[in-house]
């Protein structure tokens, strides 16, 4: 190196870092690496700031100003030997890491995850939602993500981390003792038991996920099916009470049908069994489930007697029946 190159070079002596949205971690660019002793290094707040020598962490400086020296680099002075005297420049390593939460991430399942289910077995699912992560140990972070990388940001580290999301969904509700039909129903409570898995997931890397939503979960379309049938089941009721509306819906369509002889013949013929199949449902064993109105089933009988599925004798004498039930 002649004079000039010496004269003109510029050894650094302010070091600060301000990070732009979505940066993780950047090594700060110095030439030949050479700062000056007594130089000023200034970190903000959610940052920190990392001095290496050869590869080795020396130096860990937090929020605040700080001057250069030997007397704060303790561990950068034992590992170059510099005496009590030592006032040149030296050389490091200085990386700035941002700790600040990076929050409104996606994620979502771009291929739907089978999970074994305790109710359903095997099940094929889609989900979708957010979540946020921030740097937690800095040191594993900085040697299994950052490495010797210039700069480091959020859409760089992303896909990795949405690959793990999928994995930790998958193990989480593989294993899990609730259905996930339950937990599905309850997202506040799906979102906390997968944060958790994400939680664990995320800290090989050396991140902390503080916050993780579920949004939307699809289920296969024969689970929806079945779910939608079953709700249905449950709003009608049990199974005697299902029959008995369902007979009073066909006996009112056919009381109304204009279909000529034939069709009054079909319709009584289809209420003559609807109402044999009532009028058992409503004797002995199969009683009126309770609270059912009892002037309602009257009522329906007499539908039923109407078309000839019933004769007047039996209608009188299941009516005295209902009555005296409500005197």
């Amino acid at each position: 190196m002649g004079i000039l190159d010496f004269l003109s070079k510029q050894f650094v002596d302010v070091i600060d870092w301000v990070e732009e949205p979505g940066d993780l971690g950047i090594r700060y660019p110095m030439r030949d690496r050479e700062i000056q002793n007594g130089g000023q290094l200034t970190v903000r707040e959610g940052q920190v700031a990392f001095f290496y020598n050869e590869g080795q962490i020396a130096d860990v400086f937090k929020a605040g100003q700080h001057t250069l020296n030997t007397a704060n680099l303790p561990l950068l002075t034992a590992l170059q030997n510099w005496d009590k005297g030592f006032k040149s420049p030296f050389k490091a390593d200085v990386y700035f890491f941002s700790l600040r939460e990076q929050a409104g991430l996606k994620w979502g399942t771009a291929q739907p995850i089978t999970v074994r289910d305790k109710e359903f077995g095997p099940l094929r699912v889609r989900a979708f939602g957010s979540y946020s992560f921030r740097l937690d140990d800095v040191a594993v972070f900085a040697a299994k993500l950052m490495g010797t990388t210039e700069r480091l940001r959020v859409s760089d580290i992303e896909g990795q981390l949405r690959g793990v999301i999928a994995t930790a969904i998958a193990t989480a509700l593989g294993g899990g003792e609730i259905a996930f039909l339950d937990m599905a129903a309850n997202q506040q409570a799906l979102s906390e038991k997968l944060k958790g898995a994400v939680d664990a997931a995320f800290k090989q890397w050396g991140l902390a996920c503080p916050s993780f939503f579920v949004e939307s979960v699809s289920l296969p379309e024969e689970v929806q099916a079945y779910l939608d049938k079953a709700s249905s089941m449950r709003v009608v009721g049990d199974l005697d009470r299902y029959a008995k509306f369902q007979a009073a819906d066909a006996i009112e369509a056919a009381a109304s049908n204009p279909g000529g002889l034939g069709g009054i013949g079909a319709s009584a013929a289809a209420g003559m069994a609807i109402g044999q199949q009532m009028m058992g449902a409503m004797s002995g064993g199969g009683a009126a489930a309770p609270g059912e109105d009892a002037f309602a089933q009257i009522e329906k009988l007499h539908k039923l007697m109407t078309i000839g599925a019933l004769s007047e004798a039996e209608f009188e004498a299941k009516k005295a029946e209902l009555l005296s039930r409500i005197r």
